[in-house]
């Protein structure tokens, strides 16, 4: 097996493992492979959240912070956890003002209600029991509060589906290669975006796990879809 790169099997140890080791220039990476797609997904995934001052955000999967920084720049409270101990020393080294914490997506070290808002960026995927992550976001969520987890999808637009198999997946990994400390990674990142689930099937997990209101939102064709959802309230209406 290959010490540098997770497999489809998701072993918490080697996942955290291969973020560790692509850390340093993980953003950078992102960025060429995606065509600077990655931060308009981000910004239009804190739209969609619309988090107020006022409010705590759980960002899950953080990594290095990027994606909790729109968040910190409207001073929202947020926390940014990861269980990459290389990618949180990355995250404080750019932003030392940010809460970055140690957290594994299925048994995270918050109380219940702890969060108006739980989001996860392009991390589910990365999670062993992902029916097990959604009950425990929604374990620290308070009544009413809501979910945002935006992942790599199935395109909708015909055509584009057998384009993006065929042609950007298989790129992923020779790209990675000139940008990446860790191109091997990549090679699991394409792996697991081929096996990763449609909207619609995600969405029923996420219902099953207790979400409530649970719907989508495809960008860029479908190729990452944001789903989003809403803690049950009280019997006696939000709180």
């Amino acid at each position: 097996m290959n010490p540098n790169r997770a497999h489809l099997d998701k072993a918490p140890h080697e996942v955290a493992g291969m973020f560790d080791g692509v850390a340093r220039r993980y953003d950078l990476t992102n960025t060429v492979l995606t065509g600077g797609l990655d931060g308009h997904w981000r910004r239009v995934a804190a739209r969609v959240v619309d988090a107020r001052p006022g409010e705590r955000v759980l960002d899950i999967a953080a990594g290095t912070g990027v994606s909790s920084v729109p968040y910190a720049d409207r001073e929202v409270a947020v926390v940014p956890a990861d269980f990459s101990l290389g990618m949180l020393r990355e995250g404080h080294r750019r932003r030392p003002d940010l809460p970055f914490t140690a957290a594994d997506a299925m048994a995270l070290p918050f109380a219940d209600g702890s969060f108006d808002v739980v989001t996860m960026s392009f991390g589910l995927r990365n999670v062993k029991d992902v029916g097990q992550a959604l009950r425990e976001f929604l374990r620290v969520t308070r009544p009413g509060g809501r979910l945002l987890v935006v992942e790599f999808s199935t395109p909708t637009v015909p055509g584009l589906a057998q384009l993006y198999d065929r042609v950007a997946l298989n790129l992923l990994p020779a790209v990675a290669r000139r940008t990446s400390s860790n191109p091997e990674s990549y090679e699991y990142l394409t792996e697991s975006i081929r096996a990763w689930p449609d909207q619609r099937q995600l969405a029923e997990t996420v219902r099953e796990a207790g979400w409530e209101q649970v719907r989508w939102r495809n960008l860029t064709g479908g190729i990452v879809a944001l789903h989003h959802a809403l803690a049950p309230a009280p019997a006696g209406g939000l709180t």
